[in-house]
């Protein structure tokens, strides 16, 4: 057997030079796809429509509030519930929830907090005055209730 027998010897090697390559593709593709998302909505938002709107400046000193019937009817209830960093609280709680969001703002910025409420469309006018109550006795004199519709410009 001469020139043609057969070979014994494979080559196995596994070309990698596409492999970095290939892996920066997919996290670019991950970092560009994933949304980040700051609050879990423990409560049903369907929020009102409105005429005329003013977009925020300082988005760091806002504080969200939602208020609606929460989505575990069976563990919360039917009754409209207010929900404020991923968990539901009462409106006694409000006062002391809005003291501590005021501590994490720096000290110049503290008295320009602002409330930010998302109420459903459905929640009777009761439940939103109490928590305004209580954000009058906390001090946060600033609030603001988030509607969609067009944007009015300045």
């Amino acid at each position: 057997m001469g020139k043609f027998g057969k070979k014994n010897k494979v080559s196995e090697n596994i070309p990698t030079s596409a492999l970095p390559d290939i892996i920066f593709m997919l996290l670019f593709f991950f970092m560009v796809t994933t949304v980040l998302r700051d609050q879990e909505i423990l409560v049903e938002q369907k929020i009102p429509q409105a005429t005329q709107l003013q977009k925020l400046q300082k988005k760091t000193l806002i504080s969200y509030i939602f208020i609606g019937k929460p989505k575990n009817t069976s563990l919360y209830g039917t009754e409209p519930r207010v929900q404020a960093n991923d968990a539901l609280m009462s409106t006694d709680e409000i006062v002391q929830w809005v003291n501590q969001e005021r501590d994490a703002l720096p000290e110049a910025d503290r008295g320009g907090i602002t409330i930010s409420m998302k109420v459903d469309k459905d929640v009777k006018m009761g439940p939103i005055s109490d928590v305004q109550t209580e954000l009058r006795e906390a001090d946060a004199r600033r609030v603001l209730y988030a509607s969609v519709g067009k944007v009015v410009k300045d």
